[in-house]
């Protein structure tokens, strides 16, 4: 690890401190990191963590290292694991609150000022977050980053609210991890430090478990105004979840690992495993992804969802229906004489 931090005195205590891991998101480093430094909540420290990148961001990065906020590190050797880099940024950090500012997301510049005054205001509040739109690659927008929640409640994330812990574990962290993106949230470092940090062994799950474990310890706050923005491009580990499979048998296991700590109604225990469903039944059956990987989902779920192969069958005659269909558009276009 090489620390090229400057020499410019900084404030010995800052009140957040923004942890940017970055791993070869060089064509959105400038747009996340300018969306940092132009918050106008100021009293941050901003630690720049790459992870032995490949592209252009090494050089990006270092165009900031003059400023008396910003802390560079360098790895030497590639951790491999986007939560290893946030633990890093946690040893490095100093402040009371921490924003773990993903590198190819970007924030409107009065993201700290509001989430830092909810948290300044309600000491009981352990987390807080704002809703989050999703963007593609090239910045065109897709809606909001909660789409996935609606068929838990349609209207929950379009208003602020404050919640118990244990309750929003309950009735909504069961289901799925109910922060669509990390760069939403800003936290209490004594909180993190409380619950042991961030899972480092976790490929994708890693940030729900924190939240949760977090969530246990106090209230969580939401503030409804969209004020992050995070990407969605073909090499975010979420999109690799649904293309591959990674990390879809850990969203079987953290289930199993919640039902150990809260106890939702049967009603909601299904529910639960239906939303893990949807993240492991389709690369299971897709002779695509890796065989051992099919195989290790299997068992995953076996192991942890009482109705596993009712699952799978029922994902089996959804594929055998598709095809069917398919097969028999091919064939009606070919006697009818059109292109196939």
């Amino acid at each position: 690890m090489r620390d090229l931090g400057n020499n410019t005195a900084l404030s010995a205590h800052p009140s957040v401190s923004v942890i940017v891991p970055n791993y070869n998101h060089a064509r959105y480093l400038r747009q996340r990191i300018e969306s940092v430094l132009r918050q106008t909540y100021k009293d941050i420290e901003v630690i720049l963590l790459d992870d032995c990148s490949t592209d252009e961001s090494r050089a990006i990065i270092s165009e900031f290292s003059t400023d008396p906020r910003v802390r560079v590190v360098f790895n030497e050797v590639n951790s491999g694991s986007t939560f290893k880099q946030w633990k890093k940024g946690m040893g490095l950090a100093h402040g009371e609150y921490v924003w773990v500012a993903e590198s190819d997301d970007y924030a409107d510049e009065r993201l700290l000022e509001k989430l830092v005054n909810v948290l300044d205001e309600e000491p009981e509040v352990t987390f807080a977050y704002c809703r989050s739109f999703r963007v593609a690659a090239d910045g065109r927008p897709k809606g909001f980053g909660d789409w996935y929640l609606a068929d838990l409640d349609p209207r929950r994330w379009t208003a602020d609210f404050r919640a118990d812990g244990l309750r929003a574990c309950t009735e909504t962290f069961v289901h799925a991890n109910s922060v669509p993106n990390a760069s939403s949230v800003v936290f209490r470092r004594s909180i993190y430090e409380r619950v042991g940090g961030v899972d480092e062994s976790l490929i994708a799950c890693g940030d729900w478990k924190l939240w949760v474990l977090m969530a246990l310890e106090g209230k969580i706050a939401y503030l409804s105004e969209p004020l992050n923005s995070y990407r969605e491009h073909d090499v975010t580990v979420r999109t690799a979840m649904g293309r591959t499979g990674r990390g879809a048998g850990e969203h079987l296991r953290m289930v199993g690992w919640m039902l150990e700590r809260v106890t939702p109604t049967e009603a909601v225990v299904e529910r639960a495993y239906e939303f893990a469903a949807a993240m492991w039944v389709y690369p299971a059956l897709n002779r695509r992804v890796p065989a051992q990987v099919r195989w290790g989902l299997l068992r995953d779920a076996i192991a942890n969802d009482p109705h596993a192969l009712r699952r799978i069958m029922r994902g089996l005659l959804t594929v055998v229906r598709l095809k069917a269909r398919k097969e028999f558009r091919l064939l009606r276009r070919r006697l009818e004489g059109r292109p196939s």
